[in-house]
């Protein structure tokens, strides 16, 4: 599968556009401009269109990475990537929303940015070639790997409480957690499921344990306009 692809109706450019034509975003800034090192004088010339919160319009995109890199949280996001799991970019997109502090990507290099909305750009991607190699980076850094499967011998996710510094692992879509993702991790997490289906996607498990680790461990106040 292409690691790039056309947007569907309602899916966003970054250009400005959405899928439909509809427009997003700011203009350009009334003059004079703000003296800012962080803003970028084509944005302020031509306004700023990206898929970013208000309050970094007009910001140098390396200013926003810098500006985020200051409060970044203490969980990890990583996902077994042997298939092309077109998932993963839905992942990246909620890890970024997050402020997931790195994401790591097992398996194969090559993935389907498509679903990331080209948050891509604003969070840390990190390739490890196997499992082996991402339990190292982990340990080396005081990591626990918690994977997320909802396979026999899990532990209920709503139950157990999250390290405030950890990755979570989740498995390719379908076949779920490799036996040598379970054997590396500290504790594996099922998610309540209470329907007919065996399983959610890869994207939406991933979307709820992080948000568990929000709920747990992050500072929630005032929702950012944006």
């Amino acid at each position: 599968m292409s690691d790039t692809s056309v947007p569907q109706q309602g899916e966003q450019y970054d250009d400005g556009h959405l899928a439909d034509d509809r427009e997003i975003g700011v203009g350009p800034h009334p003059e004079p401009w703000p003296d800012d090192p962080r803003l970028d004088p084509e944005l302020l010339a031509a306004g700023d269109r990206r898929n970013v919160t208000d309050q970094y319009r007009y910001w140098r995109h390396e200013a926003i990475v810098a500006d985020l890199d200051t409060r970044r949280h203490g969980f990890h996001v990583a996902v077994e990537n042997w298939q092309h799991d077109f998932n993963i970019g839905s992942v990246v997109r909620t890890a970024n929303a997050f402020l997931a502090g790195e994401v790591h990507i097992v398996g194969r290099r090559r993935w389907n940015r498509r679903g990331a909305m080209v948050t891509d750009r604003y969070q840390h991607v990190r390739h490890h070639d196997s499992v082996a190699s991402l339990a190292a980076y982990a340990a080396e850094r005081g990591l626990p790997i918690i994977g997320i499967d909802n396979l026999p011998g899990a532990v209920p996710l709503e139950t157990y409480p999250l390290p405030e510094r950890c990755v979570l692992l989740f498995g390719q879509e379908g076949p779920g957690l490799t036996d040598e993702a379970w054997a590396h991790s500290t504790a594996v997490c099922s998610i309540a499921q209470f329907g007919s289906t065996r399983s959610i996607n890869a994207g939406a498990a991933a979307a709820i344990a992080m948000h568990a680790w929000v709920r747990e461990h992050a500072a929630v106040g005032a929702l950012p306009q944006g």
